[in-house]
């Protein structure tokens, strides 16, 4: 109760007066308007002559202070809601319900506005590739797209990823992916993960494959520029194959690590691993690999390339241990 009263005090005292958000950047420049958010190390930055927003480097930044209520993530795993007074060479000057402290800049991994409500925690892209040649009349096409919310104490996001080719002589391809995964986060950058994936894959004999984990993680590198992560728990998978094999239901272990580098300049290096141990199934081993690779091209669009691995020691009759898909696109996020 005490701190839906203090958030509510904040709000109630900031929208009475028009935001007025300051910052001071190491070069000695100072811009003043409303700040929007920080996220991956880029801050988001409004003012009145602007058509549009603002976006900023974190590390050109040298301190501000804030009207505005942020939802506000350290590089501990802590989370807190309070505003920013001030800065100086000893660091942020943090104003939350605990009282104030003090922070380094580096501390500060995730900032966004209280005040913008549900749909500014939202985000989303999609992006599609097209390709023909005229030998065997080959035509592929790939596409991605995703949602999702990032709050203070929980996260959701959805994926999916599809890829069609058609060749002259040869059987079409097909293949769909997609993710539905629930993050809440717990003190010390520990997480609980529950996410339903599944896969559709022509090349693997596979009509559908689910897979629904549950486990326990840890943000091993949380920082502005860059995080790194593992999880590991169950798995409980249900396989039904286009073959005429009997459908199986397995249960597996999962042991996963993602990688996510976002301050290369324009670039944004993304790479996934998990290993999936057979449990009910004795000897079996999975395996999921992806990395992408995204270029920012101005007004929110992008090119992206991806590679994506699927390994599986004792697949169905016919069907390859291996499968992999190498796709590059052009896509818009927000």
């Amino acid at each position: 109760m005490k701190r839906i009263l203090y958030i509510l005090l904040l709000l109630v005292t900031g929208n009475s007066l028009y935001a007025q958000d300051t910052i001071s950047f190491i070069n000695g420049d100072q811009i003043i308007g409303e700040l929007k958010s920080m996220d991956k190390g880029v801050l988001q930055f409004e003012t009145d002559y602007s058509d549009s927003d603002f976006k900023i480097e974190w590390g050109g930044v040298r301190n501000l202070a804030t009207s505005t209520v942020f939802l506000i993530t350290l590089s501990s795993g802590e989370r807190l809601s309070g505003s920013i007074d001030s800065g100086d060479s000893t660091g942020l000057h943090l104003q939350t319900e605990e009282g104030k402290r003090t922070v380094s800049n580096d501390d500060i991994v995730y900032l966004k506005s209280i005040e913008d409500g549900f749909w500014s925690q939202l985000y989303a892209n999609v992006d599609v590739g097209f390709s023909l040649t005229k030998s065997k009349n080959l035509r592929q096409i790939n596409g991605s797209a995703g949602i999702g919310y990032l709050g203070e104490t929980w996260s959701w996001d959805a994926r999916l990823n599809t890829l069609f080719s058609s060749q002259d002589s040869i059987e079409d391809t097909r293949r769909t992916d997609g993710i539905v995964s629930a993050n809440i986060f717990l003190p010390k950058d520990w997480f609980v993960v529950g996410a339903v994936d599944f896969l559709s894959n022509t090349e693997q004999l596979l009509d559908l494959r689910t897979n629904t984990r549950v486990g326990l993680g840890y943000y091993i590198v949380h920082k502005n520029s860059w995080y790194w992560n593992f999880a590991t728990g169950c798995a409980f998978v249900n396989e039904e194959y286009s073959n005429g094999e009997t459908s199986l239901q397995s249960m597996e272990g999962f042991i996963g690590t993602e990688l996510n580098l976002f301050n290369m300049g324009d670039f944004n290096l993304f790479t996934k691993i998990t290993a999936y141990p057979g449990i009910t199934e004795q000897g079996r081993f999975r395996t999921d690999f992806k990395m992408d690779l995204k270029y920012d091209l101005p007004m929110d669009f992008y090119v992206k390339g991806g590679f994506t691995v699927n390994y599986d020691n004792q697949p169905t009759a016919g069907a390859p241990q291996t499968d992999y898909v190498l796709n590059t696109g052009l896509g818009w996020e927000w």
